[in-house]
């Protein structure tokens, strides 16, 4: 899932959207450390894209929120 993610395709996506890809990739992570806990991880470097997909996101969905904000005040004044 967190392979596909590019920052053209997650800034068209809204931010429900983004939220629910969130939640998904924080799934992943914590079903990705479980499995390192319990020495069943067999792909280490998967942790590292998720956490990556993660912080994409989360930029993404800051930029976002602060630039309809920004809009917002543009009016008000």
């Amino acid at each position: 899932m967190a392979d596909q993610l590019k920052p053209a395709d997650l800034r068209a996506k809204s931010a429900d959207e983004l939220q629910t890809l969130l939640v998904d990739l924080k799934r992943e992570q914590f079903n990705l450390r479980f499995q390192a806990a319990t020495g069943q991880s067999e792909n280490q470097a998967r942790v590292r894209v998720v956490r990556r997909a993660i912080a994409r996101v989360k930029t993404l969905a800051h930029q976002s929120k602060n630039s309809a904000g920004a809009k917002t005040s543009a009016v008000k004044s």
